[in-house]
């Protein structure tokens, strides 16, 4: 028992942490035995880097508008909104909209939670979005179940806000208040790759690897192995020497080393790690640059999974956390927000084209439409849209023909 314990009064005693969240604090190992930290997991795991960097740039660089609903059922954007200009133009003072989003989803993907205060002003218009790493920002829930935050900023001084006057996206959570990363869910499979990647750096360093072995049957003293070795080198070494002829005298014989089975397979392991890492985020291998058993077809069959499967739910938690956040009850009723992930989705020429010659033959789409689809001005007459002949009602030709 140490002096601090005795003059306490108490015993000390380790004790297991067995909660993940109570061992991620005190910077412990969780229940799987790896230690991971999103710094970590960013700085020495490429897949891991790619796809983050891939969601939030590409999530970040599509359209984000707010809309309106119109009396016909239809919809158009509410550009005379303040927050349009926030959400799709400039986010704050210092910050475009692409950044703004592009440090939210990096946040989201990284730390489970991003924040941004908001700014509104004496309409209770949001006027401005200011970002809050995850690491200045404390979650508190009150006895109402409202929720309050606690901000501290670089400069030393902190602010209290309520969850009207913070946009909070979270990931997966346990509690509804506090989600969960990709990495913390995962944890295993990027502890497994950060062990393997550990261990490739410790062969790196510490590995006695030479390209192959030059014996003789007789001692040679230090200086003739520097002179042979030097000699060797200077003939043989090199690109500009590869493939020349190698005559050994004095009994010599040289023994190539080669890539063992052994190390293959570790290859191959860290291979796997890396698409366990990409099936996290949901990153088909080609999008983030494993190309192994890449081919014409499937390489733009993973883009379009790219789309559907990880960019999809990722755009609709981020739309729903910010109409909870930015719009009140009442402006919920007729405005919303959404993210245009239509031009994720466009084929190449020939296919586009095909798809609106059908939209016209069955009368979806005007010659308008489609020019706005391919970012053109609408032309005089053309939002007439026409109906094939033969989907007119039976009857209708007839009695035209007899008035």
């Amino acid at each position: 028992m140490s002096f601090l314990s005795r003059f306490l009064g108490r015993e000390r005693r380790d004790v297991a942490a067995s909660d993940p969240y109570l061992a991620e604090y005190f910077g412990l190992k969780g229940t799987t035995g790896y230690g991971v930290s999103p710094t970590e997991v960013e700085s020495n795991l490429a897949v891991a880097a790619r796809c983050i960097s891939l969601r939030s740039e590409t999530m970040a660089s599509v359209g984000l508008h707010l809309y309106r609903r119109t009396e016909n059922g239809g919809r158009m954007r509410a550009d005379d909104s303040p927050l349009y200009a926030v959400l799709h133009d400039i986010a704050n003072g210092r910050m475009s909209a692409f950044e703004l989003r592009e440090f939210l989803i990096r946040q989201l993907d990284t730390f489970g939670n991003a924040f941004a205060r908001i700014e509104r002003n004496a309409r209770g218009q949001v006027v401005a979005l200011w970002p809050e790493p995850w690491g200045n920002v404390g979650v508190e829930r009150l006895a109402s179940g409202r929720l309050r935050y606690r901000v501290s900023f670089p400069n030393g001084g902190s602010a209290v806000l309520l969850d009207d006057e913070v946009l909070h996206v979270r990931g997966p959570s346990r509690d509804g208040i506090i989600g969960l990363s990709p990495i913390q869910i995962a944890r295993g499979a990027f502890g497994l790759a950060l062990d393997q990647k550990r261990t490739a750096d410790s062969l790196m360093e510490n590995a006695l690897r030479p390209s192959g072995l030059l014996s003789f049957p007789d001692k040679l003293g230090k200086d003739a192995r520097e002179a042979m070795r030097t000699a060797v080198q200077a003939s043989h070494g090199g690109s500009g020497n590869a493939g020349r002829l190698m005559i050994l005298d004095g009994g010599a014989k040289f023994d190539a080393i080669t890539f063992t089975p052994a190390d293959a397979e570790f290859l191959e392991t860290r291979k796997l790690s890396a698409l366990d890492v990409a099936r996290v985020y949901g990153c088909p291998p080609t999008t983030v640059g494993i190309t192994d058993n890449a081919t014409y077809s499937n390489v733009e069959g993973e883009s379009t999974a790219l789309v559907r499967n990880a960019l999809g739910p990722l755009a609709a938690r981020i739309e729903q956390a910010m109409m909870r956040c930015l719009l009140s009850e009442q402006a919920r009723r007729s405005l919303y927000i959404e993210h245009d992930l239509s031009a994720l989705l466009r084929g190449d020429v020939q296919a586009r084209f095909e798809a609106y010659r059908i939209g016209r033959e069955i009368g979806a789409l005007s010659p308008n439409d489609v020019r706005r689809r391919e970012n053109e001005p609408p032309v005089p007459g053309g939002d007439v849209y026409h109906q094939p002949a033969n989907w007119v009602p039976l009857g209708t030709v007839a009695q035209n023909g007899g008035a």
